[in-house]
């Protein structure tokens, strides 16, 4: 009885409601939603990926990146199909603070993306972004009969390996145990794109422990190491299916899955003798946040070099929408 008199109030007051006036758009752009490095839907990192972002100008896809509030967004630009065939498909990527020159998540779910819809590319093996670092591939494999979504790979520029940190003024600097880094691996900045410190841990249990603070000192701390943000890397556990565990703080938050400081890290973890060169190495992120994700990642020695570094994962997608701008 309770429950039908309180339908019977809900009912009567949204009758008395007065419709929002008609809403009238200058544009209106189409966008999709897709969760990446995810296993499963509704997991990994979300990207929303603008699909004719023709007519935006800079200032309005930072604040579309600020309005969807995910950790990026993409904003494709179609060109000429011989442009494209040369150079590859045109992105742009945005955080809610700022453009990036590469992010690995977003490549590798726009790529999807046009996998899917692309008037010519739609099923090809191969996709190229035509990004600020350059042109990036993705090759994706073969749809699985039953499987979520479609897994991708992409190579990343050659890694560029920075001077190696001290241990104790890190710790100092973020305010962690001195015992949670581990002192077999080095703490070094690495970029293929994205320059991002890598910083090894002992244990799933330290990675928990983890804070970045947002203070001046943290900020000195990467721009005088020529980093972006730190990248927690450990063992992880032995029943989670994946070898390495993964943390990335940022922007007072935290990213689910980080494709562009995973190729990194796997070159880092092969040039000093933690993975196998050529060999697959899963490593899991997002766990903490309730997002998990799994990266399939890869490097080579290649003489004194590293090179030839792979990040793969799979796409799934879980929405379409369109916006609308005045």
């Amino acid at each position: 009885m309770a429950l039908r008199s309180a339908l019977h109030f809900e009912s009567s007051l949204f009758s008395k409601l007065t419709p929002p006036p008609p809403f009238t758009a200058h544009m209106a752009f189409d966008y999709a939603l897709v969760d990446v490095f995810a296993e499963r839907p509704l997991e990994g990192n979300q990207l929303a990926i603008f699909t004719d972002a023709r007519g935006l100008t800079s200032q309005e896809m930072q604040a579309i990146a600020r309005e969807t509030n995910l950790s990026e967004t993409t904003f494709i630009f179609p060109r000429e199909p011989e442009i494209e065939h040369e150079r590859g498909v045109r992105v742009r990527i945005f955080t809610t603070e700022e453009e990036l020159r590469f992010a690995g998540h977003p490549t590798l779910g726009t790529a999807s993306w046009l996998y899917w819809n692309h008037p010519r590319l739609q099923g090809a093996e191969n996709i190229s972004l035509d990004l600020q670092v350059g042109t990036i591939p993705v090759r994706f494999s073969p749809p699985e009969p039953n499987g979520y979504g479609i897994f991708g790979t992409m190579r990343q520029n050659d890694p560029i390996f920075g001077p190696i940190q001290n241990p104790t003024d890190l710790a100092d600097v973020l305010g962690m145990r001195l015992e949670d880094i581990d002192p077999a691996l080095p703490i070094q900045t690495v970029t293929t794109g994205n320059p991002f410190c890598m910083v090894p841990l002992r244990s799933p249990e330290a990675a928990e422990r983890i804070m970045v603070p947002q203070t001046e000192s943290v900020e000195r701390y990467l721009q005088e190491h020529r980093a972006k943000f730190f990248y927690f890397v450990t063992r992880a556990k032995a029943d989670s299916g994946a070898q390495w565990h993964a943390r990335m703080k940022f922007y007072n938050g935290e990213d689910p899955a980080t494709g562009s400081a995973a190729g990194p890290a796997i070159a880092w973890l092969v040039r000093n003798g933690a993975a196998a060169s050529g060999e697959t190495v899963i490593f899991e992120q997002g766990v903490e946040m309730r997002r998990p994700s799994r990266l399939y990642l890869s490097a080579k020695n290649i003489g004194d070099n590293i090179g030839e570094v792979f990040v793969g994962g799979r796409t799934i997608p879980v929405a379409m929408g369109r916006l609308f701008l005045p």
